[in-house]
């Protein structure tokens, strides 16, 4: 018990790795173990694509934004919504699936985003190192295209998997105070946000990242800077869009 705790407890987010393979036992291993996690009514509707080859991780090295880690690391996972598995076994079993629709969509997803950190939890316990990037969302029609994924499949996240070349600080997080309520939601009084994020916002990483923006304060650098209000509804769009050509918005 305490062994995991100490894993959760010491996580980091690993960008640089050591140039060593991470054998397939060990990645059988680890894969074994997340797929046993809780799923929607028993159904597993995600599928995990294993990239190893360093040309197919150039292909998708533009579309997570050039991050190094994705040629870096030894292994690359995308997790993938998938109901097209699920969808071909009904049909094949004389039933009419129904799954084309975004209540089904969100269900696949969630079942591929709680495997995915199944992952990182088995990864972690056996020495590995790993990093999300946020990227797959954003650029799914294109990850579509790269991994030759079929109608009833979309991309949701990705994990870069290797032997952490160093041990990096850890990144900030909240108080636990700030995401917990008891009972029902308690809705945050202006004293209550400032005293939630007053250390994020008094860090010295976060002071120079205001000055390094030129910015008053750390919200504006998420706002103006890092996730803006046109990049969110662009990138919305190009995700409905995904969404309507996987055929997933019959509704």
């Amino acid at each position: 018990m305490k062994e995991i705790f100490d894993i959760l407890l010491n996580r980091r987010t690993i960008r640089n790795y050591l140039e060593k393979d991470v054998s397939d036992e060990i990645l059988h291993r680890i894969l074994s173990a997340a797929i046993r996690t809780s799923t929607t009514g028993n159904m597993q509707v995600y599928s995990i694509i294993i990239t190893r080859d360093s040309e197919k991780k150039k292909e998708l090295l533009p579309l997570h934004f050039n991050q190094k880690m994705v040629i870096e690391a030894p292994v690359l996972l995308t997790f993938c919504a998938d109901f097209n598995r699920f969808t071909k076994w009904c049909r094949q079993r004389k039933a009419e699936p129904g799954y084309d629709n975004f209540l089904s969509f969100f269900t696949a997803a969630i079942d591929a985003l709680i495997v995915a950190q199944t992952v990182c939890i088995a990864a972690e316990a056996s020495g590995l190192g790993i990093c999300y990037l946020g990227t797959t969302t954003y650029m799914a029609h294109k990850i579509i295209e790269v991994l030759n994924l079929p109608k009833g499949v979309v991309p949701v996240t990705t994990l870069t998997l290797g032997w952490p070349a160093g041990i990096p600080e850890q990144v900030d997080r909240l108080p636990l105070e700030a995401v917990i309520h008891h009972e029902t939601y308690r809705d945050y009084s202006s004293d209550d946000i400032d005293k939630i994020y007053h250390e994020k916002e008094q860090r010295p990483d976060s002071l120079k990242f205001i000055r390094e923006n030129n910015k008053e304060t750390l919200p504006q650098v998420f706002t103006d800077v890092r996730y803006r209000r046109e990049d969110n509804i662009h990138f919305s769009k190009l995700l409905l869009k995904v969404l309507k050509d996987q055929g997933f918005m019959n509704q």
